[in-house]
């Protein structure tokens, strides 16, 4: 879309307000309200932000501005937001690229794939509840008669939150989002979404964007929607599972190989890539799951939801959703992730290691279709079976330790990102939970 054509758009959609839009280091939206006559000035000079004032943006109080630049190829009105636009930026300052940017790392990594004459397309599956928040503090699920003990797919489930499931979807169409399923989840309360395959830079605007509309239309309905990985101990976490392949120019998927002599229609390039994000698997937890509420997902061992469809193991198998890759047919399902994760972040992480497995030809091994939640300690020692890390403690040191994503992601936003989360990680070590004082209070 050109200057002149972003115009016109503004014009015959009544736009009277930008949304300059960028993301922090937790991947949540930032923005400046600017009147749509200065849409010149956002795509030149930029919205000018604090760095200091948001998270993760590598800036002190004494340091020029961030400068959002918009990307004139994300406008799109706000459906919820009549008289608005949004526009993604990408961040400068003093008028260079800012390493710090999650948006502009994810862009280097896709840069490195252009080279070889590849474009990375991914899918993101976000899975969400919506809750109701109660005068004493407590959350419930927004629709008191969803109570079935295994929930999935209920019809009763999905009818009576259609209302807000509805006007969600149908924002998303309206920006042109295809949506091409919608289903109640395995928790009460719990929802997923699909949206077609694009390009990963696409992907991750876009997921941003359902964050936006979701928690805003819900809080039109008067409810509460949530990508908190585990809100509740009781009920199945909400996951973000991303899928991966690679096109390359007359070939829209060179990870499809229907010679396969593991059945699983992967090609070596395929292969290979999978044994980057197996190689690399405790780093990248950090990244694509990287809050301390991540980790009550990413359990060794029967939940007290008393089911997990998380991943806690380094492996991969056909359909094997116990995995930390599941294979659909000829692409890769990364199973890991959650909606804590800054997509720009994760999707540039898993890009690298996936890379540096084709680089290195590394080899992920057999597929292993086997229930893994149901081995014992002892049958994973033996299959030589590898744990994801369980705590955020362990996945920073994984990552602080992969000295790979320093040189892939750049030092900058590594050494930032676990700066930040480390300070995470101690606060809550140190916090003293109800649990504890229930347990210990009066025990001795």
């Amino acid at each position: 879309m050109t200057p002149t054509e972003a115009k016109a758009f503004l014009k015959d959609n009544n736009v009277k307000y930008i949304l300059a839009q960028f993301v922090d280091i937790h991947g949540v939206a930032k923005t400046k309200s600017v009147p749509a006559e200065h849409l010149d000035m956002i795509l030149t000079d930029g919205a000018g932000f604090a760095g200091f004032a948001a998270w993760g943006l590598g800036q002190g109080p004494q340091d020029h501005d961030f400068m959002a630049i918009g990307d004139l190829d994300t406008l799109s009105v706000v459906p919820w937001q009549p008289g608005y636009a949004r526009l993604v930026c990408d961040g400068t300052v003093d008028g260079k690229p800012w390493p710090f940017d999650t948006r502009e790392v994810m862009k280097r990594q896709l840069a490195k794939a252009a080279a070889r004459g590849w474009t990375i397309n991914t899918g993101i599956e976000p899975e969400f509840m919506l809750l109701r928040k109660h005068e004493d503090g407590s959350v419930t699920p927004a629709d008191p008669t969803d109570t079935l003990e295994k929930p999935c797919y209920d019809y009763k489930g999905l009818s009576r939150s259609r209302s807000v499931i509805e006007e969600i979807v149908e924002s998303l169409q309206e920006v042109g989002f295809d949506v091409y399923q919608i289903d109640h989840e395995d928790g009460n309360g719990q929802f997923e979404l699909n949206f077609t395959y694009t390009d990963a830079l696409t992907s991750a605007d876009r997921f941003v964007f359902i964050r936006m509309a979701a928690s805003e239309i819900a809080q039109e309905h008067g409810m509460l929607c949530t990508f908190m990985p585990k809100p509740f101990s009781n009920r199945t976490g909400n996951g973000m599972h991303m899928h991966v392949s690679i096109a390359e120019r007359d070939n829209d998927n060179i990870f499809q190989d229907d010679n396969d002599k593991n059945g699983l229609g992967l090609s070596k390039i395929g292969y290979n890539f999978l044994g980057g994000l197996l190689a690399h698997a405790p780093g990248l937890a950090a990244l694509c799951a990287p809050s301390v509420n991540s980790y009550a997902r990413l359990v060794v061992g029967r939940a007290l939801s008393g089911a997990t469809w998380a991943p806690a193991f380094i492996s991969y198998g056909d359909n094997n959703r116990t995995s930390m890759v599941r294979i659909p047919y000829g692409h890769l399902e990364l199973r890991l992730a959650d909606s804590c994760c800054n997509p720009y972040l994760a999707g540039a992480a898993m890009i690298a290691a996936g890379l540096d497995g084709v680089d290195r030809e590394l080899d992920p091994g057999p597929p292993r279709n086997v229930n893994f939640y149901e081995m014992s300690e002892k049958d994973l020692r033996k299959n030589k079976i590898k744990l994801l890390p369980q705590n955020l403690g362990e996945a920073l040191d994984a990552l602080a330790a992969d000295k790979f994503f320093v040189d892939a992601l750049g030092s900058e936003i590594v050494g930032e990102f676990l700066e930040v989360k480390r300070m995470e990680w101690i606060e809550y070590s140190r916090h003293v939970s109800d649990w504890e004082v229930k347990r210990y209070l009066e025990f001795y």
